[in-house]
């Protein structure tokens, strides 16, 4: 029998295949590390990557907000690796975002995807990063078009059928014509805000194997994160020790505190705190079931 629902609306839900994202969206720091309202601009500078971001009136989309991109993104990618012919709209059901990211389907769901959708639609992003072999000048919003569309039962009550979006057009030629799309681990929307970013950082730059070795506060401006540096050193003591990132170990190299003056010797004011840094090295690959380490061919 024919989906009625899927004929109405043409979903390209339910995703078959993994999530994927855009390199550009995991190295860089895009969205506020806040599940509430982040009001504040955020900024990136670095010699050859300018980011700007403006919150709309409902504040910055949020790293949480970003699981909608990451599912438009994976419809994409899903998409061109069949073949099929892709354009800027997609419609899927909530049901179906819900059941990829892990998200109970209550009626707070729902009401937390209105909230997320105009954050990703009211946001300002300026940027000099180049996509598709096209720079752009001025603000664009994730979405440029972002719609629930309901029907009504019998008793007059609202029922959600459908998301439509537009996807903006630097993501949409990012992901179509430089193809720098990556896929996440299963259990990436399992972690929280700061393990979110330094597992992107991680995949989006740790590729060929080699060991990744940041500077404390270099990796506090690119995974976004906004307060203090004492606050991120204790926040990665936490990272480090769990260890809990996918697919990537995690450690924490802190130089030694000054010593204390001697006695009779004046604290010096404005005192540099120790710097740190942060190794992040791939794990090697699990061995299949029957091949573990140590194990040997005795076939001739």
């Amino acid at each position: 029998m024919a989906n009625p629902q899927r004929e109405l609306f043409q979903l390209d839900s339910p995703l078959m295949g993994e999530i994927r994202g855009e390199r550009s969206l995991m190295a860089f720091p895009f969205f506020a590390l806040a599940k509430n309202a982040w009001m504040k601009p955020l900024a990136y500078s670095t010699p050859t990557v300018q980011i700007e971001v403006r919150p709309s009136a409902r504040g910055v989309a949020t790293i949480y907000d970003k699981e909608i991109v990451l599912y438009i993104a994976s419809l994409m990618a899903a998409k061109i690796e069949a073949g099929m012919s892709v354009s800027q709209d997609f419609t899927f059901t909530a049901h179906d975002l819900f059941t990829v990211t892990g998200a109970n389907h209550s009626a707070r769901s729902y009401s937390r995807l209105a909230d997320a959708l105009e954050r990703l639609q009211g946001t300002q992003i300026r940027t000099n990063i180049e996509a598709g072999g096209e720079g752009e000048e001025g603000f664009f919003s994730w979405l440029s078009e972002a719609r629930l569309q309901y029907a009504r039962s019998g008793k007059g009550e609202k029922r959600l059928k459908a998301v439509r979006v537009r996807l903006c057009d630097w993501l949409f030629r990012a992901i179509l014509r430089d193809g720098q799309v990556l896929d996440y681990a299963n259990t990436y929307f399992q972690l929280g805000p700061i393990e979110r970013r330094i597992y992107e950082v991680a995949r989006s730059t740790c590729v060929e194997g080699a060991p990744l070795d940041l500077d404390l506060d270099l990796l506090r401006h690119q995974i976004g994160f906004q307060n203090p540096l004492s606050n991120f050193r204790i926040a990665m003591r936490q990272v480090a020790a769990t260890n809990a990132i996918p697919d990537y170990d995690i450690r924490l190299i802190e130089d030694a505190p000054a010593p204390p003056p001697a006695q009779g010797e004046e604290r010096k004011a404005g005192r540099r705190p120790a710097k740190g840094r942060v190794i992040i090295t791939r794990r090697p690959p699990a061995l299949p079931e029957g091949n573990e380490a140590g194990d040997e061919d005795t076939q001739a």
